[in-house]
């Protein structure tokens, strides 16, 4: 069973969800089966099917949940310091070719959206950009094609 990085804000996302979904979405989706259950013949019930299917995602849900909180390697980003780059590290990059700034978290898989900054430690982007210091040129090999980057700022907060 291996371990996996994860930021003390991942972490407690995933502490969240998990309480959500066995405290209030288990008991409502119980409480569907019981009410279609209730309406009869049940090979024909397309509200008891759906309650069911509703339940089975929700319990999968929930095991995916307890095994990453089990196996999460929790590090705590502000302790963390130093010049290079690693995980946990947020980035200024500015692109090449646009000179466009962007700022880019390295964070676990599951903590991962690139829409708020955030990127996977096996991401292209986090594995080209680990070890590397403020100056550094950064070649990143993207679905989109070949990108190239200068390191303007390393921050752990």
């Amino acid at each position: 069973m291996d371990k996996f990085p994860m930021t003390v804000g991942g972490y407690a996302a995933l502490e969240v969800e998990l309480k959500r979904r066995q405290q209030e979405d288990r008991p409502r989706i119980i409480a569907a089966i019981s009410e279609a259950r209730s309406h009869g013949d049940l090979s024909e019930n397309a509200e008891y099917h759906a309650a069911k299917e509703s339940q089975s995602l929700n319990e999968g849900r929930i095991a995916e949940l307890e095994d990453k909180i089990s196996r999460a390697e929790v590090i705590d980003v502000t302790k963390l310091s130093g010049n290079t780059i690693k995980f946990g590290a947020t980035v200024t990059l500015v692109d090449d070719d646009t000179e466009e700034e962007k700022k880019y978290q390295i964070v676990g898989e599951s903590e991962a959206d690139v829409k708020s900054g955030k990127v996977s430690i096996t991401s292209p982007i986090a594995r080209a950009l680990i070890g590397k210091k403020v100056g550094d040129p950064v070649e990143v090999n993207t679905p989109g094609g070949g990108k190239s980057y200068e390191i303007l700022n390393i921050a752990y907060i």
